[in-house]
């Protein structure tokens, strides 16, 4: 399977700027996962990777072919790209069976293919069938009903999952009715002998003209395989329908409509059709978002299995970060049409890049503590939290200098402003209209009110926002912290709590089966390594580390 390269890739209609200027190299055989919040630009994404929408300025490529390139005039349409698309909705045909859903598409593609011989190809697939008669005469003992008649449709089904072959071969095979013989051993050897003459005699009907059949019966001549320009046979669309269908474990409904199917089970027969072409590259749009939350769990199993099975590049579109969490190999994280982090999931989890990822990604979500302080000379960080109540040292896992820190990120505004003037002073070019401002992050707090109708505070290299993860809060008898029980939710395994510390509120999981009642005095503290700590100007993570309070 290919990678794709998406560079300097821009879609904006007027002024909206749905994608910006975004840089993405999705790897081969890849699990990626484009989240963000509703309007942020994922689909829009998905849809220019595969041809649906036209960007306004960029280059795609896929493999080592540019399938667009605004500057060079490239575009292939979708249909040219051998990429998969599974919709929200789905989209099968009500009036059609499974079957002819799946075999659809492929009935239509006209293409140069190698030219096979599928005589041959039938003679081989039924040889290797009667090495087995003993599996033959199990498989049709299974398929009678409790008063003993023979279920030929069941049996059918049976030889094509059990000797990988179609319809039509599978039939053949049932008519050569060798569960009727006495010797059901030596009729599969005879007959077996007389398919290896006739394969004999067709690969000597090849020689005689200068050909040869390779292992796949593809025609061969010089050293090459023979291609020419035709549809699929009934043959090959019927292996390639058995062969998806056993993927998603669908054989068994091939006949139904569906209307006739569960919302899993629809689910499963539009991945089949969109998996038949065996294009380069799947998409997948919110497909699990239409189905209930038990069967949503178990098709995100099915996914896991169907990308290690199929060995295809998947890029999925979701806005629900527990299963861009479960699913990804890496998550591209958008807000606003401006890639925010591309990472494992973990990494974007624990080391996100600004305080949007870091609220965006984890359930429950994580703690904005807002603090003020400075580095003192031993590296560490110095802070203020929670109203001043409390002083805590902040140490850093890497060594920090807040000085060369702070400059960097001075530096990268000034370029950034330098960026937007040369936008502005080129009558050309259009300014984005949806600006990118600093997240607002939320700070909980036992009373909510508007903090709009106060002064917007002057913020300098002293402010800072901590973020904490619940499982950092631990519950302690000498803990720090004094704080009480405000709310407690047990799920059995563990706990969700929220804990009134003065006037704010912080999320914490605690694991066992302990209750919690509200109003509870408890000590706590907050343990871990991978407390964050966020520039509050930029909004971006400045380095994470432990965090110990000192006083109260």
């Amino acid at each position: 399977m290919p990678e794709i390269k998406l560079t300097n890739v821009t879609k904006h209609w007027g002024k909206f700027y749905a994608v910006d200027h975004l840089d993405l190299d999705i790897e081969d055989n890849a699990f990626i996962t484009l989240l963000g919040p509703s309007g942020c630009g994922k689909t829009t994404t998905l849809r220019m990777i595969a041809g649906l929408e036209t960007p306004t300025s960029g280059q795609i490529k896929i493999g080592d072919r540019v399938v667009f390139d605004s500057e060079a005039g490239i575009n292939i349409p979708a249909n040219k790209r051998k990429v998969g698309f599974l919709f929200q909705n789905y989209a099968l045909w009500p009036n059609m069976t499974v079957y002819q859903n799946i075999s659809f598409g492929l009935s239509n593609i006209k293409e140069e293919m190698p030219t096979y011989d599928f005589a041959a190809k039938k003679c081989a697939s039924l040889i290797e069938a009667l090495k087995n008669p003993k599996e033959i005469a199990r498989i049709i003992e299974e398929c009678k009903d409790k008063n003993g008649k023979l279920e030929p449709e069941r049996a059918y089904l049976k030889f094509i999952d059990t000797f990988t072959i179609s319809m039509y071969t599978a039939k053949e095979l049932f008519a050569y009715k060798l569960h009727e013989s006495p010797d059901i051993v030596k009729a599969a050897g005879e007959k077996r002998a007389s398919l290896e003459k006739e394969l004999e005699s067709i690969r000597a009907s090849h020689k005689a003209k200068g050909e040869e059949l390779d292992q796949d019966f593809a025609v061969m001549k010089s050293g090459k395989v023979v291609t020419s320009v035709r549809k699929l046979t009934k043959e090959e669309v019927d292996l390639t329908v058995r062969r998806v269908s056993r993927i998603v474990k669908i054989g068994m409904f091939m006949d139904r409509y569906p209307a006739e199917l569960s919302g899993g089970q629809q689910q499963r027969v539009a991945i089949a059709r969109t998996l038949a072409p065996e294009p380069q590259v799947l998409f997948m749009d919110e497909p699990l978002s239409n189905l209930d939350a038990k069967l949503r769990l178990e098709m995100r199993y099915e996914l896991q299995r169907l990308h290690l099975e199929t060995g295809s590049t998947f890029v999925y579109v979701t806005h629900d970060q527990m299963e861009a969490m479960t699913l990804a190999t890496k998550i591209c994280l958008i807000n606003n049409g401006v890639l925010q982090q591309y990472d494992a999931p973990l990494d974007v989890y624990n080391r996100p890049n600004n305080l949007f990822v870091a609220d965006f990604v984890g359930n429950p979500s994580i703690n904005f503590v807002e603090a003020k302080g400075a580095q003192r000379a031993d590296g560490r960080m110095e802070l203020d939290i929670l109203d001043k109540a409390y002083k805590a040292v902040f140490t850093p896992n890497e060594k920090l200098n807040m000085k060369q820190w702070f400059e960097g990120r001075d530096a990268e505004e000034r370029k950034k402003e330098e960026a937007l003037a040369a936008i502005r002073a080129d009558k050309k070019a259009v300014e984005k209209g949806n600006k990118d401002e600093v997240f607002q992050y939320h700070v909980s707090r036992v009373e909510e009110y508007d903090f709009n109708l106060e002064e917007e505070p002057v913020i300098t290299n002293q402010d800072f926002v901590l973020g904490i993860r619940p499982e950092c809060i631990k519950i302690s008898e000498n803990g720090g912290l004094d704080g009480e029980i405000f709310g407690a939710m047990p799920t059995g395994m563990e706990s969700t709590i929220k804990i009134a510390v003065g006037g704010f509120l912080l999320t914490g999981v605690v694991f066992g089966s302990t209750l919690y009642q509200i109003g509870e005095k408890k000590r706590f503290d907050i343990e871990g390594s991978d407390i964050l700590l966020f520039d509050r100007k930029s909004g971006k993570c400045i380095s994470a580390g432990t965090i110990e309070i000192v006083s109260k």
